[in-house]
């Protein structure tokens, strides 16, 4: 069994890079639930002899989920100074990891199920903003993000966090299709422009 979770279990870590070992403080409602439910999967796993794997899952993105709506209103992002770092894995290596976890997986095992390159938030917006022809957002001091941003948008802007996914390649023996999202935002443009023509 392959549990997709999220790498919001871990919490703020202040920018540090995180491996599956370092202990949970999940800070949200939604975090909380997941690494209960992580708990419990795990649990019934040793018990009923099914192999359970978990993959934390940072942000999922694909040409399809892209945030264009929101950088297209005008929401802000974080000053550079105080941004958050922040995890992808595109769509389509998410999906090749689940089968790879069904095959190779420990049981028990974690996995952070992330791209090689974790990037400030608002240096991803201004990236999906330069290739679909968008304003970047305006940089705002966080004093401030609090009335002008989504409180959803505002719970990732309070974790920072960089997901080390060593685990992921040496024992999955993955191999990411878009290593990175400068990778893959550029690939979603090329498919918007194909899905156009």
């Amino acid at each position: 069994m392959v549990y997709i979770s999220t790498s919001g279990v871990y919490g703020d870590c202040g920018g540090e890079i995180v491996a599956e070992t370092r202990p949970l403080r999940p800070q949200t409602e939604r975090a909380r639930r997941r690494a209960d439910a992580e708990r419990q999967l795990r649990e019934w796993g040793r018990r009923s002899g099914v192999r359970v794997a978990i993959l934390r899952v940072p942000g999922i993105y694909a040409a399809d989920r892209l945030p264009l709506a929101r950088l297209a209103r005008g929401t802000p992002a974080l000053a550079p100074e105080e941004d958050a770092y922040v995890n992808h894995v595109h769509a389509e290596d998410l999906a090749r990891v689940v089968v790879a976890a069904l095959y190779r997986a420990g049981p028990g095992r974690m996995y952070n199920a992330a791209d090689d390159a974790p990037i400030r938030m608002g240096d991803y917006f201004d990236l999906i903003a330069e290739h679909f022809g968008l304003p970047k957002p305006a940089r705002i001091p966080r004093a401030e993000a609090g009335g002008a941003v989504p409180p959803s948008l505002l719970s990732f802007m309070d974790e920072s966090r960089r997901l080390a996914n060593r685990r992921l390649k040496r024992e999955l023996r993955f191999r990411l299709r878009y290593p990175t999202v400068r990778h893959g935002i550029a690939a979603a443009r090329a498919q918007r422009l194909m899905d156009r023509e």
